[in-house]
């Protein structure tokens, strides 16, 4: 399965990308508006970038419910970013599910809009098929920013693909090429932490959509809540969910901790002959190991 996004071209037969999480908010999830700041929010991108990542997700307004952000404001966040990664060599996207603000980050050089509501405004996908950016199109059941209380699914598994899948054909149907097309079974959001990890059981049945499959695992409460760990304390489980998920098909891994997730990605992808090791010096060399 290969595929471009901006400057980089993957095989996902064999290759994983990891998208480092960079939110311009004051109230994000996991790091608490750390990189609100126009500045530090630049600083966090080139810093993931040098640890490993493949691929920036920048963030203007988080998924839970809240009061509106402006569009304009929301512009306002996320564009400046956006400019100041170009020429960066990675993968940029903008995690946004307002049109506009997608037509603008687009505008100024993203490469990818990651809407975590799936479509929810169909205009999403209009604004898409009018570009070369391609599109994530995440399960989520609320409408934006609101709150889903109790989410009850038949088969959590099953009704999740067959949104995926009609969301997928709303693209297609709008002129969005297959091949920029990238499905997220949207762990946690709209689910409780039983949903997010049968979800993560059963990957197997998204990865055969015919799409790259995305996870956003990281920091997530369905870790803390199966370990009983604090948020903050969630990057082992965070890792292990994430090797887990690539096992079964995950090719693009959404994360806040670049460096660790890189290094499990690597190192899955020695054992799997994906990738060779960087050096051979253990029993390989005839003067010893030294």
């Amino acid at each position: 399965m290969l595929r471009t996004y901006g400057p980089r071209a993957f095989d996902f037969d064999r290759e994983v990308a990891v998208m480092a999480i960079v939110n311009r908010t004051p109230d994000s999830f996991y790091d608490r508006g750390a990189t609100f700041a126009l500045d530090r929010a630049v600083e966090a991108a080139e810093r993931a970038i040098a640890d490993g990542a493949d691929w920036i997700d920048v963030g203007g307004v988080k998924f839970a419910p809240g009061p509106p952000v402006p569009v304009e404001e929301e512009i306002a966040r996320v564009v400046p970013v956006v400019a100041a990664l170009a020429g960066s060599g990675a993968v940029v996207s903008v995690d946004t599910f307002q049109p506009e603000v997608a037509e603008a980050a687009i505008a100024a050089g993203a490469h990818v809009i990651n809407d975590t509501t799936g479509l929810h405004d169909p205009r999403m996908a209009e604004v898409i098929a009018d570009s070369e950016a391609a599109v994530v199109v995440t399960h989520s059941l609320a409408a934006p920013r609101t709150e889903l209380r109790m989410p009850e699914y038949g088969d959590v598994v099953a009704d999740v693909r067959d949104f995926l899948l009609a969301r997928t054909d709303l693209a297609l149907a709008n002129g969005v090429p297959a091949e920029r097309i990238v499905v997220d079974p949207g762990h946690d959001l709209n689910k409780h932490t039983r949903h997010s990890l049968e979800l993560s059981r059963r990957l197997g049945e998204f990865a055969d959509l015919g799409y790259p499959l995305l996870v956003a695992l990281s920091n997530k409460d369905f870790i803390g809540e199966s370990l009983d760990r604090p948020r903050d304390e969630r990057v082992s489980g965070s890792i292990a969910a994430a090797v887990h998920a690539v096992l079964r098909g995950a090719r693009i891994l959404r994360v806040h901790n670049v460096r660790e997730t890189v290094d499990a990605v690597r190192m899955v992808g020695a054992i799997e002959g994906w990738r060779q090791p960087v050096y051979l010096r253990h029993n390989a060399n005839p003067e010893g190991n030294a």
